[in-house]
């Protein structure tokens, strides 16, 4: 049997199949997840300035976010694409899908790494620092923008190994930087004393020891689809395929940029710096609980894609009830063990009185209702993975642009709510936008599979 037909979604169980990918795409989701937050872990232990230094990462977020956007339009927009194409048999052009994405990824890497550059100073200001977390913000986000393209690829070019039914080699990618970062973290933030500068040259260095990884599988022998020199060459028909089916990830990353510059200026009105930092703690807190549902939606977009190009409804079917079951079922539970343990979570990240103090009401309201978020997680992972750009763009910016950012900022103005109005915009969302997506998914997808999903 070659590796072609071993991943060949369209046979065998369909639960099998997601489980086969999910399993190791949740892992790597978890692993992503320490990637992420073990930076804000180890600055939270510094004996100086922790909460300041804590609130600088957190200022740098929203353009982070920015590089995220970039790399989930060329790396989201081109792996479904792919998948579609290997079900329906053209492997060659799959191979032009993910050279044209690539190469889409090395030009606005360099491109935002030089905006970014210029104008970090205005943009920082703008989401929210003051001139005691600027510091520390600039020397984070300095280093990081100087590596943005080793970030670019190493987050975009995985979802081409994940795609092709690789999903022990794409843990291996993020498990890969994971464990660089770990190790390198406390030696540049410790043993060197460089604090957050330390910390932001632990993550680049880390990211290309994961692009070192994923180009040499994505040229060896071992992978069915390689990334060649001939296929970098941009075919506009291509670059506009994988743009329109990418700006769902991209606007749902953007959304997340613009409603974490309007949340920090928002907090630091109402609450100063001191509420910042606690944004900063639960942003982290929900990258690690939204974990197991990004793996099981991650799992299911390629075998969705697949089936979907092969014809095989029925077996879509299967896999959008079974993802959505897993998905709301995780979420409730995750929501009560939320509930029942907050001081743990805010712990990790942060052990300051006054911000656990401030964060405990502050975390439950922000999280209250979470499971109806699974319901935007799973509608939108249909609408990618069966290329429908258009309905998976609008439910990103309904939830974010036309619910939260308005809720931002008229909630705190209500009723004296203050930052509480800042942190209800979102279980607002969550209801709304959640449920908007799911049943129009179920509709209009139903629809076009020919039968009734609910």
């Amino acid at each position: 049997m070659t590796v072609s037909d071993k991943n060949d979604f369209s046979k065998g169980s369909v639960v099998h199949n997601i489980l086969n990918l999910a399993f190791p795409m949740t892992l790597a989701q978890l692993i992503n997840v320490l990637y992420n937050v073990v930076d804000r872990i180890y600055i939270g232990m510094l004996p100086e300035h922790a909460t300041n230094s804590m609130t600088g990462m957190g200022l740098s977020l929203p353009i982070i976010t920015i590089v995220m956007a970039f790399s989930n339009l060329f790396g989201m927009g081109g792996a479904p694409l792919c998948s579609i194409a290997r079900g329906r048999g053209d492997d060659e052009e799959a191979e032009h899908i993910m050279g044209n994405s690539f190469f889409l990824m090395l030009i606005f890497g360099i491109l935002l790494t030089i905006l970014g550059l210029l104008f970090k100073k205005p943009l920082l200001y703008l989401f929210g620092a003051s001139d005691v977390t600027f510091p520390f913000a600039n020397e984070y986000i300095t280093i990081y923008l100087l590596g943005n393209v080793f970030v670019m690829v190493g987050l975009g070019m995985n979802n081409f190994i994940n795609s092709q039914g690789f999903g022990k080699v794409g843990m291996m990618t993020v498990l890969l930087g994971a464990i660089a970062n770990i190790v390198l973290d406390p030696i540049f933030i410790f043993m060197f004393h460089m604090g957050v500068k330390g910390a932001a040259i632990a993550t680049v260095l880390s990211q290309f020891i994961s692009v070192v990884w994923i180009l040499t599988f994505l040229t060896g022998k071992k992978t069915i689809l390689k990334l060649k020199w001939k296929n970098l060459k941009l075919r506009f028909h291509l670059v506009s395929s994988i743009t329109k089916l990418g700006l769902s990830g991209f606007v749902m990353s953007m959304t997340n940029s613009a409603v974490q510059v309007m949340c920090n200026a928002s907090l630091r009105q109402y609450g100063g710096d001191l509420y910042v930092g606690v944004m900063t703690v639960i942003n982290s807190i929900r990258e690690i609980i939204t974990m197991p549902v990004a793996g099981v939606t991650s799992g299911a977009q390629p075998v969705m894609g697949f089936n979907y190009g092969a014809k095989s409804y029925d077996r879509v079917r299967a896999a959008i009830k079974f993802m959505s079951i897993v998905c709301i079922t995780y979420t409730l539970i995750a929501w009560g063990i939320l509930n029942l343990f907050p001081h743990f979570f805010i712990q990790i990240f942060n052990r300051d009185p006054k911000l656990i103090e401030a964060a405990l009401p502050s975390l439950r309201i922000y999280f209250f209702g979470f499971f109806m978020m699974s319901l935007q997680f799973a509608g939108q992972s249909v609408f990618v993975a069966l290329g429908k750009s258009k309905q998976a763009v609008f439910f990103s910016l309904l939830r974010k642009a036309f619910i939260v950012i308005p809720m931002i900022l008229l909630l705190p103005k209500l009723f004296g709510l203050g930052t509480n109005g800042v942190f209800l915009a979102e279980p607002i969302s969550n209801f709304i936008g959640g449920t908007a997506c799911f049943v129009t998914m179920l509709f209009v997808v139903g629809k076009e599979l020919k039968t009734d999903l609910t």
